[in-house]
């Protein structure tokens, strides 16, 4: 079977690499494509994938704009490949193209409030799967799985965290992470994290956390000497293990927070907004933690920072989602294999 996988999110790489992986074993030709974002230029290089590169545009106009660029740019790469399905984690350029073809599209999504993605995507796809935690209905096209995606990558069939890592860059396992997004993708329109208004803010709330612990950053952007300071440059492949030897994560990004969550390690997401998987894994496994207010949110990292054995009982929470849910890879694998007839 010949697969065109359209990627966009850097995190879509590690999703999908063990699925890739284990359909190019079975046999199956795959072809993936993806936006020009440096991030997932950058990752996609380091996994050593082939891959090719379309129009990537950074505000929200262009990305309006850029739907029919894409959409003819995707065509004409599908005319000359001739795919019989299309998958992705909710592209509409492939879910548009698909049906320009005939050719079934699969869809694992996770994040709901992608609103004009789905919006776009929905009524030209076969089937959306997503997890059991997504707190939207999106009708008879919506199949549900008991997983969260990160399982793709952070199950330890997959990942086992080298204790090296850390101590490469300067690192005891006492060290707290700080992730500052830029928040602009479609989905982060009306999102709000930190929003700190002054480099000093930022210091205060650093120093506020390093009473606990080194502070590192994980940061987007560097608009002040404070975040390239504090930030850690390491090679994206190597982000995982620095993860899940930390004592505690807290960011504006939903990604960081989920996975840090799944390698067993204390997160705290900041934002107005919610993912239902961060939802789940607050109240079903008390993992993580979504707070709107920065100020709350750092109240709640001091008192955890505080509790001895913080990461055994972590980790045995971590033990229970392990228990409990699917082989995601497995999962995928086997729904992609299940070729639709052409419409």
């Amino acid at each position: 079977m010949k697969i065109i996988l359209d990627i966009g999110h850097p995190k879509d790489v590690n999703v999908f690499q063990n699925v890739i992986s284990e359909l190019q074993n079975r046999g199956h030709d795959i072809k993936i494509v993806t936006r020009a974002k440096e991030n997932t230029r950058r990752i996609i290089k380091e996994c050593g994938l082939s891959c090719e590169f379309g129009p990537y545009y950074k505000s929200m106009v262009g990305k309006a704009f850029g739907v029919i660029r894409n959409d003819i740019w995707l065509y004409n790469i599908a005319k000359r490949f001739q795919p019989d399905i299309f998958i992705s984690p909710g592209s509409p350029y492939s879910a548009q193209v698909s049906k320009l073809l005939g050719k079934p599209h699969l869809a694992f999504i996770d994040t709901e409030i992608a609103g004009p993605a789905i919006k776009l995507m929905l009524p030209f796809t076969d089937t959306v799967y997503t997890s059991t935690s997504f707190y939207l209905d999106l009708g008879p096209k919506q199949k549900r799985f008991d997983g969260y995606y990160e399982l793709a990558y952070l199950h330890p069939k997959y990942f086992m965290p080298k204790k090296e890592v850390p101590a490469k860059y300067g690192l005891d396992n006492d060290y707290i992470i700080l992730r500052l997004s830029a928040l602009s993708s479609h989905h982060d329109i009306g999102a709000n994290g930190f929003s700190f208004k002054t480099e000093e803010e930022l210091r205060e709330y650093i120093e506020a956390l390093e009473k606990y612990g080194k502070v590192i950053i994980s940061s987007e952007v560097v608009p002040w000497k404070t975040i390239e300071d504090y930030q850690l440059k390491f090679k994206p492949s190597e982000l995982h293990d620095i993860l899940f030897h930390s004592k505690l994560c807290i960011g504006e990004g939903a990604t960081m927070a989920s996975e840090a969550a799944i390698l067993g390690v204390p997160s705290i997401y900041v934002s107005n907004t919610r993912r239902g998987y961060l939802d789940e894994l607050e109240e079903k496994y008390g993992l993580t933690f979504t707070i709107s207010d920065s100020k709350v949110a750092l109240n709640k990292a001091i008192s955890l920072l505080k509790k001895d054995e913080l990461k055994e009982e972590w980790q045995l929470k971590r033990q229970k989602i392990l228990n409990e849910k699917v082989d995601v890879v497995e999962f995928m694998v086997n729904m992609i294999e299940y070729k639709k007839k052409p419409r």
